[in-house]
């Protein structure tokens, strides 16, 4: 018996569902390059004394640069939480518009130094890390800039879903100073309630 081929309108379903899962693999924050370098790009720094247990807890995507894993993404969010080996639990989560479905997808995180200092990596695949560099951060936890390997992967993360328009041109003109192409940002919106949360 010869499988039945699949349908255009079949093909394009599980293509969206497979780019809706692939969009979240390093929504918050960290970009799968393989073995990237661990440094921050050129002119930045990591923050410095950095508190992991502040930090935990969940963070919403705010802005982000435009990227194939996260295109058309809404409501994103990351969850981080400490695991008993020292290491970081991600779990990032975002709202895909065109399946209309939440995906999630759950990856590692560890300091790439020492642990009073923002410079993570980040894996969602096995032995492939991304660069996840903090390299502004509110004194109070509250909100969060956050690079990749190079100023082509840049977040704006919060505490809450919504940023006074002040504070949000202050973190963007952070960005700006470090390279980061700041006209390109996409601000995320944040409409749904997501139930899993």
């Amino acid at each position: 018996m010869t499988a039945t081929p699949p349908t255009p309108a079949s093909r394009e379903h599980r293509g969206l569902a497979r780019r809706g899962v692939l969009s979240l693999l390093l929504a918050g924050g960290a970009a799968l390059t393989g073995c990237a370098s661990d440094q921050p790009p050129s002119g930045a720094r990591a923050v410095s004394p950095f508190d992991l247990q502040r930090y935990l807890g969940r963070w919403y995507e705010l802005a982000r640069l435009d990227h194939a894993f996260e295109r058309g993404m809404t409501d994103v969010s990351a969850t981080y939480s400490e695991q008993a080996d020292g290491s970081v639990r991600v779990v990032n989560r975002g709202y895909v518009p065109a399946t209309g479905q939440w995906r999630e997808a759950v990856g590692r995180a560890v300091f790439t130094g020492a642990p009073t200092t923002g410079a993570l990596k980040v894996s969602f695949f096995g032995p492939f890390y991304g660069s996840y560099h903090v390299v502004a951060l509110d004194p109070d936890y509250r909100w969060t800039l956050v690079l990749g390997p190079s100023t082509d992967y840049c977040w704006i993360l919060a505490r809450e879903k919504q940023m006074p328009a002040q504070l949000r041109e202050d973190i963007t003109a952070r960005a700006r100073a470090l390279g980061v192409d700041t006209q390109a940002l996409i601000w995320v919106p944040h409409e749904r309630q997501d139930s899993a949360h």
